[in-house]
This record gives structure tokens, sequence and C-alpha cells, in this order.
């Protein structure tokens, strides 16, 4: 009998939609000020971004180390740090010509973010994974002749949903996680494809370090994962994640009044 599609559980609660509707808001005000047309600002947190989504996955580079790299300078650091570092530039770099409900470009985002780390970079994994915490596996991702179909699933499921895109892309990073359709880099184009989302809504996404700010929570981050795969349901990891935006956006807000004084 074949494999029924899986489609994605969520229950949408009276928290997220003030939260969507609180981060709607910001988004506004920030397009209104000139924190949304500076390039220097952009930069610094395009910085901010990739530093903090290869740190979680125990890259250990500083922002200054980044920079450097990002402004072709050499830097003090482990052969796979730097090319952790410098694929990621290329990955961000090209998200704008990317479609996120495109197999193809997810598998050339993957190229772009593995080169030179991952022989088998820009395809899928043909064995089995799962994710250890400790001495215990948390999460055993689903078989590798599924991964092609749930991807192509989910893909779908993307381009013909309604949800809001803050919802739509919260719940894509979330099954993307669960499917782990890579051997390596599933945490950072999890993220990333996340981020790409958003920007089709709102390209100011580009711009924005959330990356950043799920740093600062990791274990929560992974805790609301693991509560989302208890549950079969992805709802945890959408409020998470919408805190997570909105407390960026705070964060940003505040900065560029600082900045102004």
């Amino acid at each position: 009998m074949p494999n029924q599609p899986r489609t994605p559980s969520f229950t949408i609660s009276p928290a997220m939609v003030n939260r969507i509707a609180a981060i709607a808001e910001r988004v506004g005000g920030i397009q209104a000020t000139a924190l949304a047309a500076s390039p220097q600002l952009r930069k610094r947190n395009r910085i901010k971004t990739i530093t903090g989504t290869l740190a979680i996955e125990g890259n250990s580079l500083s922002e200054q180390q980044v920079t450097a790299i990002m402004d072709g300078k050499p830097v003090l650091g482990s052969v796979r740090e730097v090319a952790e570092v410098a694929g990621a530039i290329k990955a961000y770099e090209a998200a704008p010509d990317l479609r996120p409900d495109k197999i193809d470009d997810l598998l050339r985002a993957h190229a772009l973010m593995l080169d030179g780390i991952l022989n088998k970079a820009g395809h899928f994994r043909q064995v089995a994974v799962g994710i250890r915490k400790g001495s215990t596996v948390s999460h055993v991702a689903p078989p590798a002749n599924r991964v092609p179909g749930m991807m192509a699933d989910l893909c779908v499921w993307l381009k013909r949903t309604d949800e809001h895109p803050l919802i739509a892309s919260s719940v894509f990073h979330y099954e993307f996680e669960f499917i782990h359709p890579f051997i390596d880099g599933n945490g950072r184009m999890g993220r990333l494809w996340q981020t790409l989302i958003l920007a089709q809504w709102q390209p100011l996404f580009l711009s924005l370090p959330i990356e950043s700010l799920i740093k600062e929570h990791q274990q929560e981050y992974y805790q609301v994962l693991e509560q989302s795969d208890k549950q079969a349901d992805s709802s945890p990891f959408i409020h998470f994640m919408l805190s997570i935006i909105l407390e960026t956006l705070i964060q940003i807000t505040a900065n560029e009044q600082i900045t102004r004084s």
C-alpha cells in the first residue's frame, strides 16, 4: 500500500493571531524607517544571521571573523568553520533569486551552503539518520526512500496553502526538521528557508537576524521541536517562532531608536 502524503498538523490559537498582528504592525513601522534602506545595517544583520545560525551548529567563529570572511580577508579558524561561513554567505546571497516551493532551488541552496564541506551537497540523503541528545536518540527521521516524496508534498502544501506566511513558514521549518532531508546542514537550511518564505511576504525579512535570536534561545528551540514531535503537531514550534520573530523586530526597533538618539 503506497504511503499517504504527510499533511502538516497544527492549530492556530488566539495567541498566534495576536502575535501575527503585532509582527505585522512592527514590520510596517520598520519599513518606514531608514533601517529598511541602510546597506550598512543590512550587512550587519546578515553577519549576525550567519554567525547565529552556524553557532547553533557548533561553529565558533565570531561576528568579527565572519565580517572578515565576508570582506575577503583571511581569518584564523578551522578549514571547516571557515568553509561553513563561506557557504552560508553564498546561500544567503542567492536567497532573493530562490523560490521556496521549488525543490530544485532547495537543492541548489544546499549545494551552496555545504560547498566544500559535504560530498553530497545538493542531494537528499540516501541513508537513515537520527538526532541524538546525549546518549539518547531524540528523533528518528523518516526512511531515506520517503524523503523525495515527503519534500515534494511539503513544497506543494506550501505553494497551495492559504495560511499566513508567518504560520506557513513556521510549519515548513518544523516539517523540514522532522523530515531531515539531508545528511548534514538541515538546521541551517530550515532556518534559511523560513526566512526565504517570509521574504516572499515582506522582503525586509532577508535583512532581519532572526537566527541570532534563535541562538540565544537554542535550548528552547530544540525543546519545542521535540514537543512538536511528541504531539505530532507543530503548534508549539509555531508559538516559539512567532515569539522569536516578534522579539527580533522589537530589538531591531529599539536599536534603531538608540542609534538615532
